[in-house]
């Protein structure tokens, strides 16, 4: 394995490939919410870098993290704590936008080009979301919800991240990464869990505001027979004015549709697959997981690399396994 760690220096112009100096790398993703994070430890002697100054991290030739120097920590021997993000921090930046008839990838577009960041492949949807109406909201939180609206009204969860500097999004579906994890192929351990505490619920009540007669107009979906099981769990949310009767209605089945179940979860360490991120597809090769066998291409909520003298791991967190 042959890592590559570029820190540029913006106002120099000076490079150093620092991968020598450095023990530890790790590398994390998250499927929603949140930037790529790229965390190391070097000696800074024969280097200077500020923050805003970028880093380049690959592996055998591979483009795995391209970012900024966020924030450093050093102590008296002159050992730095290095934490870097890609284009995603930007995002956190809070806004407030009206979108009316906007695709999710219309919607990204946009914000792209008010925070003037580089896009790549922003696949379509096909679907206009009637409206969405965020005020004093982070972006990643704007085009999050963009995406959830999305998913409740066809069913197909898209994936958005920073690939090596160009901000993308395409259908988790689409995004199947090659190789296996299971007993016999790269799996160190796991946890698996089932629930119905963090993401059930059984009763979905909506709430459209009603500026005339100024009462909220209540749009609720329930499954009585998962009430009596295991009691009644309810999401409440407020939905946008314009939203008419059917729409509504139809996002309470929906929402309803997707939340009211048990969910499994898993969390695998592993040796490292490079270029594997959350948002994608891996096939899991898990017999005799509590309560089934587990063959099936997961999606990967939360991916965390590790380099270390010369070793590569990985823990891996998948949300629903659907099987």
């Amino acid at each position: 394995m042959t890592c590559e760690l570029i820190l540029l220096n913006k106002d120099s112009g000076r490079s150093w490939d620092i991968a020598p100096q450095v023990q530890r790398v790790t590398y994390i993703t998250n499927r929603t919410g949140s930037p790529g994070t790229l965390k190391f430890t070097v000696n800074a002697s024969g280097i200077s870098f500020l923050e805003g100054d970028v880093v380049r991290f690959s592996v055998n030739g591979q483009v795995v993290f391209l970012g900024w120097v966020f924030t450093k920590s050093r102590d008296r021997y002159a050992v730095i704590d290095v934490t870097c993000y890609d284009q995603l921090r930007y995002l956190k930046a809070s806004a407030s936008y009206c979108f009316v008839g906007r695709t999710a990838g219309q919607i990204l577009t946009e914000i792209a080009q008010d925070f003037q960041l580089s896009t790549g492949v922003l696949e379509d949807t096909g679907y206009a979301i009637p409206t969405l109406i965020r005020e004093d909201k982070s972006c990643l939180d704007i085009i999050s919800a963009a995406l959830e609206q999305t998913l409740l009204a066809t069913g197909r969860l898209y994936t958005f991240f920073d690939d090596a500097g160009a901000l993308s999004l395409r259908e988790a579906g689409g995004m199947v990464a090659q190789g296996v994890v299971g007993e016999g192929s790269l799996l160190l351990d796991y946890t698996y869990k089932t629930d119905i505490d963090e993401h059930t619920y059984n009763s979905v009540k909506l709430v459209r505001p009603n500026e005339a007669t100024g009462r909220g107009e209540v749009f609720q979906a329930v499954d009585s027979a998962n009430i009596a099981r295991w009691g009644l769990l309810q999401h409440y949310q407020s939905v946008d004015e314009a939203l008419n009767d059917a729409q509504a209605a139809a996002k309470a089945r929906s929402m309803l549709a997707y939340y009211n179940r048990r969910w499994r979860s898993l969390k695998v360490k592993a040796l490292g697959l490079t270029g594997l991120r959350a948002g994608q597809m891996l096939l899991m090769d898990v017999p005799r997981l509590g309560d089934i066998d587990l063959h099936a291409l997961v999606l990967l909520e939360k991916v965390s690399h590790t380099f270390e003298n010369d070793v590569h791991t990985m823990d891996l967190e998948v949300r629903e396994l659907g099987v």
